[in-house]
């Protein structure tokens, strides 16, 4: 049994001595690399949530920019932090990255806890990140486990049970917390999420250019590119929205109505051109209003008309299938303090600078031109 721990040991010694050494001479050059700092490393961990490396680090300095400190970040605007967020997706990253800020600013005196259960505790901050900025930070032995490294530990061990189920993910932990090199545990785990992004990718990995070759089981059992199993499949449902830029020139300056997503659903929080919902494309029968404001528009003989043919884009989320409509109405001056009751106005120039889904962005880049010379 001595003689068993003891090879594992020294396979395991020698595994990470050809990770760190590859590490050294290939490693990503990050702006956050290289680096003690626990916010950045956090900041960059939470960007790095569900978005691509070289689209992130466009992103990352333009928040840490305006954000250089936990501090600066507490004290904005939730409507600032979404803005900067804008086209990233999944704004709970924001919003919770925003709401942490003031927790460490307020409970901690502005200082990252250094302990990875503490930092468990903070919202959105889980055991991977956790584990990112235990280690990276504050040199704690503790293994980060994300996607990239989950797919090298199960080809390298040769783990042909799914790993999205809870008896696989402990075998991987476990795994994980072995081949940590304790010594060195943040480049040990920067090392293991660039193997896994570079090398070991989901399709077609670079065996040939593999630091861990010889250590590989599936490459042996020449499985590497049956693995990892999964046996979830997301299911997707399709949304039909319908968005109504409802605008007006007053004074050469272009107004419009926006309204705050406040439901528990994409986009929270963020802006918006009023917005219906149906089952179906087809074009709802009425605008986004209350009852009461359709009948008061009506007795006044307003009667909408869409201006131009609408322009629909489709987008495509994770467990979401949306189908997006705009519709463009000129609204009359004299009735646009009935939509002032119920929706939010500002101008185009107000309504660039405010967090808003990149559809809609994508729409008003694309459509917002010729409104003078229509409304003449």
């Amino acid at each position: 049994m001595l003689f068993v721990i003891l090879f594992q040991t020294y396979a395991f010694m020698n595994l990470s001595s050809s990770l760190l050494n590859w590490y050294k001479i290939n490693k990503r050059e990050l702006p956050w690399r290289d680096t003690g700092n626990p916010y950045q490393i956090w900041l960059s961990e939470i960007i790095l949530q569900q978005t691509r490396i070289d689209q992130g680090v466009g992103y990352f300095q333009r928040i840490y920019q305006r954000f250089p400190d936990i501090r600066s970040l507490a004290s904005a605007s939730e409507d600032e932090v979404l803005s900067l967020w804008q086209g990233l997706g999944y704004y709970s990253r924001a919003r919770n990255l925003h709401h942490t800020a003031k927790i460490i600013s307020a409970d901690y005196e502005g200082v990252f806890p250094s302990d990875y259960h503490e930092l468990k505790k903070l919202k959105g901050i889980g055991s991977y990140t956790a584990a990112a900025i235990a280690s990276i930070a504050f040199n704690i032995p503790v293994a980060a486990i994300d996607g990239n490294v989950s797919r090298v530990i199960s080809r390298l061990f040769a783990i042909e049970t799914p790993i999205d189920i809870t008896s696989t993910r402990k075998i991987i932990e476990s795994l994980a917390d072995e081949i940590l090199d304790t010594r060195q545990p943040g480049d040990f785990n920067q090392a293991m999420m660039d193997l896994g992004s570079m090398i070991c990718k989901p399709t077609n990995p670079l065996c040939d250019q593999c630091p861990l070759f010889d250590f590989c089981l599936a490459r042996a059992k020449k499985i590497e590119h049956l693995l990892p199993v999964k046996s979830k499949k997301i299911k997707q449902r399709k949304r039909y929205l319908h968005f109504f830029l409802l605008t007006y020139m007053q004074n050469d300056t272009q107004f419009l109505f926006v309204e705050k997503r406040k439901d528990n659903d994409i986009w929270k929080n963020l802006y918006q051109l009023p917005l219906a919902e149906t089952d179906s494309p087809e074009i709802p029968e009425q605008l986004p209003l209350p009852k009461e404001a359709i009948s008061l528009l009506k007795s006044k003989g307003f009667h909408p008309e869409i201006a131009g043919k609408p322009a629909t884009y489709k987008h495509q989320l994770s467990h979401q299938i949306l189908e997006a409509s705009f519709y463009k109405i000129i609204l009359p001056q004299e009735y646009c303090f009935i939509f002032e009751q119920y929706f939010k106005k500002v101008s185009l120039e107000e309504f660039e600078n405010m967090g808003k889904p990149v559809l809609i962005s994508r729409y008003i880049a694309g459509h917002i031109t010729g409104l003078s010379e229509t409304n003449q």
